[in-house]
C-alpha cells in the first residue's frame, strides 16, 4: 500500500537582510507545521535574507549560512520534522586554483535535512536567473542527484531549475517521485513588454508548468514561493501539485501563510500506470537518449 505523507509548504516573506528574524518566524511556522502532523515542511527561495545581492550585507550574511543551518538541523530533531530550509546563500572560497587568499564566491544552496537532523541531501542551483549571474556561482556542471529520504527518493531543484524539463528527466530517470523547489519568483521577472500584453504572465507561467511538469514525469511538485507585498510584483502560488488534479493544496495570493497537505503517493502509482513515462524512460531503445539522465549528465 502506497503511503501517504503530511507536507507543509510554507509562503514566508523574507524582511530584506534580517537574517534573525526571518528564522525566528520561519522556525515559527515549522513548529505549527510538526505540532500539525506534517512531516515534512519546505521554505522558499532567499528566506533568510531576501534578494538584496548589491548590499555589502547580503555577502556578509552568507558567511553565517554554516550556522544557521546547523540551528534548522536542530529544530528538525526537536521536531521530528524532515526540513527543506528554503535555499541558504554560502559564501564559500573560491574552488580556483589560481585564487587570492580572500576571493569567495556565493552558491545558493537547497538542503533536504532528515526528522533526526541529518544531512540527506544538497544541491546547489545550476540554471542561475539572468540578474543572479552577476553575484552567484552556478552548480552546473554537476549531475542531478537523488536524495533518499525518509519520505522516499526526492528530488531538489531551484526556482529558474522549473523552466527546464531536463531537469526533471534527469532526476525522474533515477528514480525521484517527489521534487521540492524552493522559489522566490515575483511578476515583476516578466520584461515590460510581456507585462504590457499580460500583467499576471508570470502567475500563468507558473501553474502552467507546474501542473505541466506533474503529469509529464508522473511526480508530485512541492513549489514554496516567497510571500510579499503585491504592489511590489510578489505573486505567491505556493502549491503542491500532482498528475490527474493538479494543486492538492495552493496558496492563491503572494500574503504570508503554510498551507499543510496529506499526499497519497498512490496517485503517482495511478499516473505511470496510466502514461507510462518512467517506463519509456527505461527503455534502451528510448528516442531521447542524449537527455535522459540515467547516466551524469552533461546538461
Amino acid at each position: 500500500m502506497a503511503p501517504t505523507y503530511r507536507i507543509a509548504v510554507i509562503q514566508l516573506y523574507p524582511k530584506p537582510l534580517q537574517i534573525e528574524h526571518n528564522f525566528l518566524k520561519a522556525s515559527n511556522f515549522i513548529r505549527q507545521a510538526a505540532a500539525q502532523g506534517a512531516q515534512l515542511a519546505v521554505l522558499p527561495e532567499y528566506h533568510l535574507t531576501g534578494w538584496v545581492p548589491t548590499d555589502p550585507k547580503f555577502s556578509e550574511l552568507a558567511g553565517q549560512w554554516q550556522t544557521y543551518l546547523e540551528r534548522y538541523q536542530g529544530l528538525a530533531r526537536e521536531c521530528n520534522i524532515c526540513i527543506v530550509p528554503g535555499t541558504i546563500v554560502e559564501r564559500v572560497a573560491s574552488p580556483k586554483a589560481d585564487r587570492e587568499e580572500d576571493e569567495v564566491q556565493l552558491v545558493n544552496v537547497a538542503y533536504f535535512i532528515d526528522d533526526k537532523g541529518s544531512l540527506s541531501g544538497r544541491y546547489e542551483k545550476k540554471n542561475l536567473w539572468h540578474p543572479e549571474r552577476p553575484h552567484l556561482t552556478s552548480g552546473a556542471h554537476a549531475p542531478h542527484e537523488v536524495i533518499q529520504t525518509p519520505l522516499g527518493p526526492v528530488g531538489l531543484l531551484i526556482c529558474w531549475d522549473l523552466a527546464f524539463p531536463e531537469a526533471f528527466r534527469e532526476l525522474i530517470a533515477n528514480g525521484a517521485k517527489i521534487i521540492i523547489i524552493p522559489t522566490f519568483w515575483t511578476l515583476s521577472d516578466c520584461s515590460p513588454t510581456g507585462l504590457a500584453r499580460n500583467p499576471q504572465a508570470e502567475a500563468l507561467f507558473l501553474d502552467s508548468i507546474l501542473t505541466s511538469r506533474a503529469f509529464e514525469n508522473t511526480c508530485a511538485i512541492i513549489f514554496a514561493n516567497a510571500a510579499g507585498p503585491s504592489h511590489r510584483g510578489y505573486c505567491g502560488l505556493s502549491q503542491i501539485t500532482v498528475p490527474f488534479v493538479g494543486p492538492l493544496g495552493r496558496l492563491p495570493t503572494s500574503d504570508e501563510g503554510m498551507k499543510i497537505v496529506d499526499l497519497d503517493m498512490l496517485i503517482l502509482e495511478e499516473a505511470e500506470d496510466n502514461y507510462r513515462v518512467r517506463a519509456d524512460l527505461a527503455k534502451s531503445d528510448w528516442h531521447y537518449q542524449g537527455t535522459r539522465g540515467g547516466k551524469p549528465s552533461t546538461l
